[in-house]
């Protein structure tokens, strides 16, 4: 007999189909006796498979793995990443064995066991994608640092570092360290955004994340004169880490009492306390430059700027403003405060304030005193029993720092021992000059950075 290897494919198509014709013609109960039993051991053996190769393959990041220079993970953020992804392993484990279980006795075990069979398999499919979604999210996130960005990223870290060494250096009183520090990434959308440390994400199956983090589109890093938003969103992980997410509406509305001002004034206050903190912690980190750059992101059209919702939690912009402006007047720099208003009041008039409820703009500027003594003149406990003016401050002599600084960036001389955050002032203030161009500025930026 002719080998099948040696037939011509039409005879072999012609065999399988005389081979298929011939099963066919066998009666249906001899099927149902042969063909299911073979292909359920199977379904159950692959099902078994398949899981057992999924907890194999989970495996933890390696040391090195993205890179070992200055912007690459540190092992604190590998380690805390590792420990989620082993708890995730050991609870896919404990489905594996119940799975393989009922895998083995499918056959024996009748209709119940496969039924269990099928709900163990979905269960442990559904534990499977939560896991890769994490695993998938970290390897991305960190991925990052070995492709043309990496030296980018590595530059907002140590901004956001100094931001929590600015804070913690200066409290009254020692508290324990948080670790790990900010990791930033790029992803792509308007505006910058933060996951603090310990809240639930869903990208993370509902887990808490490890470390904060902060997300900056592509087009901020493009232009780190406009990376004020940093310290803005650490501000808002020191907020919650110091312990002061739950305080700050109650301080709010007692200042608001003291001074005799409307609850339902302090009301709207309080439901903007989040981005208010993290407003004027921003101006405290590297002063005027955090209101200029403030002006960039919120300057919009006026009927935006002026919209009012009885439910944002940022508070509108044409308010907004000025509540950074009247802080600068309170830490001393007033000139920079009233170069910065006739600038705001010309773009938006007093008539582009008209959505705005009556009952909101009345006083305004007393509530924005109120507000400006809650959360940065007042002691508390959770700074070591000082204020927050008292335990960042910028002052004019770091001023003058920073415009030494700019002369720097101008023609790519290193910045020294200068505060990280400082440096988004210095360039800002060396791209006003208007005598290099952005893009030598931008990449004089990172590189003095990267020195670090």
């Amino acid at each position: 007999m002719t080998s099948p290897a040696l037939l011509p494919s039409h005879a072999l198509v012609e065999r399988r189909s005389t081979a298929a014709a011939r099963v066919a013609t066998r009666p249906t109960a001899t099927l149902a006796l042969r063909t299911p039993p073979a292909a359920l051991t199977y379904f159950a053996w692959r099902t078994a498979v398949n899981s057992r190769r999924y907890v194999n393959g989970l495996r933890p990041f390696r040391a090195g793995e993205f890179g070992t220079g200055p912007s690459s993970p540190s092992a604190a953020h590998l380690d805390a990443v590792n420990r989620m992804i082993a708890a995730a392993r050991l609870r896919q484990e404990r489905e594996e064995r119940k799975l393989a279980i009922h895998a083995r006795n499918v056959l024996t075990g009748g209709d119940t066991e496969r039924d269990a069979l099928l709900t163990l398999k979905e269960r442990s499919e559904t534990l499977a994608r939560e896991t890769e979604q994490v695993w998938e999210f970290y390897l991305n996130m960190f991925g990052q640092r070995t492709g043309p960005f990496a030296n980018w990223l590595g530059a907002l870290d140590r901004v956001a570092l100094d931001c929590y060494q600015a804070v913690y250096l200066g409290l009254g009183r020692a508290r324990s360290i948080p670790s790990p520090s900010p990791f930033s990434y790029m992803e792509t959308g308007f505006g910058p955004a933060t996951f603090r440390r310990g809240v639930r994400l869903a990208r993370l199956g509902r887990q808490p994340n490890p470390f904060p983090l902060v997300k900056v589109p592509y087009h901020r890093l493009l232009n780190p004169w406009s990376l004020g938003a940093v310290p803005h969103e650490v501000a808002h992980n020191l907020q919650s880490d110091l312990g002061l997410w739950e305080v700050m509406p109650g301080r709010i509305g007692a200042q608001f009492k003291a001074k005799a001002l409307p609850a339902r004034n302090a009301a709207v206050w309080q439901r903007w306390h989040k981005e208010t903190y993290a407003d004027l912690a921003g101006v405290l980190l590297i002063g005027p430059a955090y209101v200029g750059s403030l002006m960039d992101v919120v300057g919009r059209s006026r009927e935006s700027s002026a919209a009012w919702n009885d439910e944002a939690v940022h508070p509108t912009p044409v308010i907004r403003v000025p509540l950074g402006l009247r802080l600068l007047e309170r830490i001393g720099f007033g000139g920079d405060a009233r170069a910065f208003r006739r600038a705001w009041d010309a773009l938006y008039p007093p008539a582009v304030w008209a959505p705005i409820p009556d009952w909101v703009r009345a006083r305004l500027n007393e509530q924005i005193d109120a507000v400006l003594d809650a959360i940065c003149f007042q002691p508390f406990n959770q700074y070591g029993g000082k204020a927050l003016a008292d335990v960042i401050r910028f002052e004019p002599k770091h001023a003058m720092l920073v415009r030494e600084a700019a002369e720097r960036l101008q023609v790519g001389m290193d910045t020294g021992v200068l505060p990280e955050r400082f440096l988004i002032a210095a360039v800002r203030q060396a791209l006003a000059w208007g005598k290099t161009p952005p893009e030598v500025l931008a990449r004089n930026f990172y590189a003095a950075l990267g020195r670090g």
